[in-house]
């Protein structure tokens, strides 16, 4: 294989233009197509900035056309040559640099490569497990890079917006205390301290809170985090937040300065513009209207409330569910009243999925007319009832379902999504921004059988509701927000706890001792006696945001290495097995092990 000695790169693939037209360039990159055609042979050189047509010959330069003949796919070249304009009838359209190539008068082979397990181009059809196991491949293929680059450019707007706005980067441990109070830890064994654990953090929140205590006001960090949960499409146990804290500050400051940082991103990412401020939506209002803490407002179709109208009812699955406090609610599919009854019983076999015991449905006919399974139990008025209160207009469709509360929200949040897809409702070029606010501050666990924190237990309560911590902890609600983009969360954070007398009463509150809570969090119980300010933060999903920024549906395709659903990764098979030694060192022993013993 020969090098580069001698030569160095003038010109990106991608950047050939009029401008370079008569001037000898160097170009470098990996051959993505050779074509022979007798005395000529073109090459598509592919570096990232694009692809530029070769063209070698004999007449140019004999060594480097018998080069060109042994060359293949994905070889890595450099090459000398002159830039021209191609022949009107060989101009490619397609192709950024389509009205000129590259006349070969020296090219040298840098690198062979074996016939790649895949195309490199986009909108491959690839089995994930394959794309993650030749990574180095399908980070070639252009589509991928342009999401690496995507991801590069909206970190560095949001470096260049915080440094802007006087927030300082801070780098907080990768090693520190298990607190688990949530997702399981990832744990780390010390070897100079034998039988103890190190934790990678789920989150900098205990530090960034403490900084706030040290007086540095403006604290940001594009933080590694790692939780060891079941993995989503949206979901990895090694992920990247922005991670923000302010002192001093109230809700609505915050809410302020991020929408402007988001629509810089946009800006700086996509050259989109965002529309500020972003609208406010409470967390009861959008589980009310929507079955979600996190709704997709990019359509309408709200739920409305059909238990009162019911209540009366001799139609026993109707009156059952609400004497047993279940909630009638329903959804208008707009201009659907023609949907047919196989579609009608797929839909009840769908909400099936999501817990719900059936599906009530109400045509209304163009002619006004109705038609339904239940009229006959309901009764005219009832139903005329239930489409006034509905709103729904002639040619509309009706659904229902009657369920605990719970149920109610997710089957009917789920429906309400499946319609809109069907419907065609969802502009996906839209960018439906919502702030979600005033979570509860506390949810039951049925398997602990205690409340435990919604968000988590540093987050500050309603003030109005503080009385009610003792006695009445599933009616606080906390100074939580979520910035939710298109049905998918992207941000959440809220205003802290900085008192603390009131983080004892929190942790009492989710059944946490006092001897407990100084084991776990004893040093940040210390910070808050000398002197910690108010304070409050918020923290990106970056992975996430970057995602919907480029229009994937899973955040492996914009992280470069990432696991697979299993926590796999298939290119350094990690997880792996380690030496006796290694575990020897660390005072360890595998159940394995001992078995084989």
């Amino acid at each position: 294989m020969e090098t580069m000695a001698g030569l160095a790169r003038t010109t990106m693939c991608g950047e050939v233009d009029a401008a370079a037209c008569g001037r000898e360039v160097v170009l470098c990159g990996w051959v993505e197509r050779r074509r022979d055609h007798g005395g000529l042979i073109f090459i598509d050189l592919r570096d990232r900035s694009g692809v530029v047509q070769l063209v070698a010959s004999p007449d140019y330069d004999e060594a480097s056309f018998h080069k060109a003949e042994a060359i293949r796919n994905e070889y890595v070249v450099c090459v000398r040559g002159t830039v021209r304009e191609r022949e009107e009838a060989t101009i490619n359209p397609q192709m950024a640099t389509g009205r000129w190539e590259v006349v070969v008068t020296e090219l040298r082979v840098l690198n062979s490569a074996l016939t790649p397990p895949f195309y490199i181009e986009d909108g491959i059809d690839v089995d994930e497990n394959i794309r993650l196991k030749y990574r180095y491949l399908d980070l070639r293929r252009p589509e991928m890079q342009r999401n690496l680059r995507l991801r590069h450019r909206v970190t560095k707007a949001m470096r260049d917006f915080l440094d802007r706005n006087d927030f300082c980067e801070i780098e907080t441990p990768m090693l520190t205390k298990s607190t688990p109070e949530g997702a399981r830890d990832y744990l780390v064994p010390s070897r100079v301290n034998p039988g103890r654990f190190y934790a990678l953090p789920q989150s900098p929140q205990l530090f960034k809170q403490i900084l706030m205590v040290a007086g540095m006001e403006r604290y940001f960090q594009i933080a590694r985090c790692f939780r060891d949960e079941d993995l989503r499409a949206d979901r990895q146990p090694e992920f990247t937040q922005l991670d923000i804290e302010m002192s001093f500050v109230e809700r609505d400051e915050i809410l302020a300065l991020m929408e402007g940082m988001v629509a810089e991103i946009f800006k700086a990412g996509l050259g989109k513009e965002v529309v500020t401020p972003f609208p406010r939506i409470s967390y009861t209002e959008a589980m009310n209207l929507y079955g979600s803490d996190k709704p997709d407002l990019r359509f309408a179709m709200p739920f409305f409330e059909a238990t009162d109208i019911v209540a009366t009812t001799d139609f026993k699955v109707f009156r059952a569910v609400v004497e047993e406090g279940g909630q009638v609610k329903g959804i208008v599919v707009q201009g659907d009243a023609g949907i047919p009854r196989r579609e009608i019983d797929g839909l009840v076999d769908y909400v099936g999925r999501y817990g719900a015991k059936g599906l009530a449905w109400i045509i209304v006919n163009e002619d006004g007319s109705i038609k339904s399974q239940i009229a006959k139990f309901l009764g005219d008025e009832m139903v005329r009832a239930i489409i006034e209160r509905s709103g729904a207009q002639p040619g509309d469709l009706i659904l229902m379902i009657a369920d605990k509360a719970k149920v109610v929200a997710q089957a009917l949040g789920e429906l309400r999504l499946e319609m809109a897809r069907r419907m065609n409702l969802i502009d996906e070029d839209q960018l439906a921004f919502t702030w979600v606010l005033d979570f509860p501050m506390f949810e039951y666990d049925e398997d602990e059988k205690r409340y435990v924190a919604m968000h988590h237990p540093f987050t500050m309560p309603r003030d109005e509701d503080i009385p009610l911590l003792e006695s009445q902890p599933e009616n606080v609600f906390a100074k939580a927000y979520d910035l939710v983009l298109n049905g998918v969360e992207v941000g959440g954070g809220s205003l802290r706890i900085y008192q603390d007398e009131l983080q004892q009463k929190i942790f009492r509150a989710i059944g946490m001792s006092q001897d407990e809570a100084a084991e776990k969090f004893g040093f940040l119980l210390d910070a808050f006696r000398y002197g910690a300010p108010p304070h409050g933060g918020i923290a990106f999903g970056l992975d996430r945001l970057v995602m919907l920024m480029a229009g994937c549906r899973s955040i492996r395709d914009i992280i470069a290495f990432p696991k697979t659903q299993s926590a796999i990764d298939p290119m350094t098979q990690a997880p792996g097995e380690v030496s006796p030694k290694q575990l020897r060192e660390l005072s360890i022993r595998t159940e394995e092990a001992l078995v084989k013993k």
